[in-house]
């Protein structure tokens, strides 16, 4: 896991957060490793708070924040040194790689965390940690809290509250600088690749997992880390079902093909579905649900800019592919009485967007109070409606078992937005001409 930055990336990350908090001292984690089975990992990938404050990339470690120490205000935690553990595993950065490498006023293995913590927490008024999959962590941490509120009628100091560091931090990570949008299209260029490739190579009678295969070489191939996610290949009726990740079905002739799958590049992802059919063209059915859900995907896009309500892009999109299924007999009733009885949602159950970034489903908030949230410069969100018609659908059959969706990674600018996933044909005859030349 390269660094995602320069010392003075990290360092500036630090800063701006510190500026918000204020008083107090504050934890970032490691995330767990993770077992596949008996003794076999999962290949490991850093929490990405932690990254992106330090860029540090191993686990069994910590970052610990305090800015009103005289001496120590970032810390790392760490693993030791180990000849015989780096000769199975690979080497480790330990206390000497991370003070020089990492630009920390301190460093301690980890099993030192007890000794070290005390006189930094008892000393804040407020403990930044967010609560989280390390029951230990959590349970020592309360302990500081309470040990601090027993001593501080006699101390006068010692730390009174908890408070999750992600309502600062997830703010910081919603805007993305330029250094992060250039991470980001280099995760789309390898995600590109991946779907020209699986456009051009599939036929009909291979197995879905083969063109998962042949996804997941290209980002590799193409600088990526490899998937951001678990990638969707899903033929015919598999379409319908939102997160189907078996992929073990042969592809038929006549049936649509809905890929979700997008890389991962130095912790920065791309989310992009596509849907094409199997064989050479559309069926006329397909072609009308794939167009509306075109219609659909470019219209809210279209909207993208700066002071636009985040809501809604969805409420547009959704109103089209109301409309739309109006006018193929598939939804009766006007727009309004739709949207409020929700009949929508038997073809149409998911939100259009979501933000992008460190996560797929990335941090930030959607709503500000209780308003819905509204665009600005350095925001990176999903545009991706669909329509998904399960095979026993109380519809006409030749609608049952399509599943369309269209997704792109979108930017917002200081004038409008940048689609960055422009680059991955969408259009219909786009399409329908690749899959002839196939």
């Amino acid at each position: 896991m390269p660094m995602n930055g320069n010392l003075s990336t990290y360092a500036a990350r630090r800063q701006a957060f510190l500026k918000q908090m204020g008083d107090g001292v504050a934890l970032f984690p490691a995330a767990p490793t993770s077992i596949r089975s008996q003794d076999v990992e999962y290949r490991y990938r850093q929490d990405n708070d932690l990254y992106y404050l330090t860029g540090f990339p191993e686990p069994e470690s910590l970052c610990l924040l305090s800015p009103n120490h005289d001496k120590e205000q970032l810390i790392l935690f760490v693993r030791p040194r180990d000849k015989e553990k780096e000769t199975w595993t690979g080497k480790r950065f330990g206390v000497e790689g991370a003070r020089e490498h990492f630009g920390v006023d301190a460093a301690y293995t980890i099993d030192q965390l007890d000794k070290v913590l005390p006189e930094h927490l008892l000393a804040a008024e407020k403990i930044y940690y967010g609560l989280g999959r390390d029951e230990r962590l959590n349970a020592k941490i309360l302990d500081f809290v309470n040990q601090g509120r027993l001593q501080r009628p006699r101390s006068g100091r010692g730390p009174v509250s908890l408070v999750d560091p992600g309502d600062l931090l997830h703010e910081m990570r919603l805007f993305k600088t330029a250094g992060e949008i250039d991470l980001m299209r280099q995760a789309v260029k390898a995600s590109a690749a991946a779907h020209h490739a699986a456009l051009h190579e599939t036929r009909p009678g291979m197995y879905e997992y083969e063109i998962e295969a042949l996804l997941e070489y290209h980002f590799r191939r193409n600088g990526a880390d490899g998937p951001a996610y678990p990638s969707i290949v899903a033929s015919g009726a598999n379409a319908t079902i939102l997160h189907y990740i078996s992929n073990d079905q042969p592809m038929q002739d006549g049936d649509l093909l809905l890929i979700d799958a997008g890389s991962e590049y130095a912790c920065y992802c791309s989310d992009v579905t596509r849907t094409f059919p199997v064989g050479r063209a559309f069926s006329a059915p397909q072609q009308e649900i794939y167009s509306l859900v075109l219609t659909a995907q470019k219209q809210a896009i279209e909207m993208i800019r700066p002071g636009v309500g985040f809501d809604d892009v969805h409420q547009h999109a959704t109103e089209i592919l109301i409309d739309g299924l109006r006018d193929l007999g598939l939804l009766s009733g006007s727009t309004e009485s739709i949207l409020e009885n929700g009949d929508y949602r038997q073809f149409y159950m998911h939100r259009t967007s979501h933000w992008l970034g460190m996560d797929v489903h990335d941090v930030g908030k959607y709503k500000i109070g209780e308003e819905q949230r509204t665009l600005n410069p350095g925001m990176v969100l999903t545009v991706e409606p669909g329509l998904y018609i399960a095979a026993d659908a109380d519809v006409p059959a030749a609608y049952q078992g399509i599943g369309v969706r269209i997704e792109d990674d979108v930017l917002v600018t200081a004038d409008g937005h940048d689609v960055l996933t422009r680059a991955i044909p969408k259009e219909l005859d786009d399409i329908e001409a690749a899959r002839r030349d196939a």
